[in-house]
């Protein structure tokens, strides 16, 4: 699984001029989710993004967790994330995987972030095509994948 993380002030995910999903200030997660990934990639995801320290705290220091900072997090999923632009102008997305692998992994990873965060977390809508609106806050954003853990 690979994640684009980002600290926002406000995010929110709209089809066709319609309002689905937003949140204040929290993490804007876009997922991708490859055919090799498994529930040992949502766990150590999940722990990843619920323990990272990007928020403020009192002093100004990037030292508090996504919890401790009161954060919502908005959650959409994003295939581009896996594609391969090696050969050519066109992205291939071999990697990808297809959604009667990624649906159920995606589902899995928002209710562990929920039952991590401890409160509901904001989805788009799977496979849809969507507008992402953000306030990116810093600019915070990092880039966490699971098959590469530095």
């Amino acid at each position: 699984m690979r994640i684009v993380l980002q600290r926002v002030s406000q995010a929110s995910v709209s089809i066709a001029g319609n309002s689905i999903a937003s949140i204040g200030s929290g993490l804007l997660l876009l997922v991708g989710i490859e055919e090799a990934d498994t529930q040992d990639d949502i766990e150590w995801l999940t722990g990843k993004v619920i323990r990272l320290r990007v928020f403020p705290d009192d002093d100004g220091v990037m030292n508090k967790p996504v919890t401790e900072a009161d954060g919502e997090i908005l959650v959409v999923s994003q295939f581009t994330l896996h594609a391969s632009i090696k050969k050519g102008n066109r992205p291939s997305y071999i990697r990808a995987a297809r959604p009667e692998t990624a649906i159920p992994l995606y589902t899995e990873f928002v209710r562990s972030l929920e039952k991590m965060l401890g409160k509901p977390v904001q989805t788009g809508d799977f496979g849809a095509m969507m507008e992402v609106f953000l306030v990116n806050d810093g600019p915070v954003t990092l880039i966490i994948d699971s098959k590469n853990r530095e």
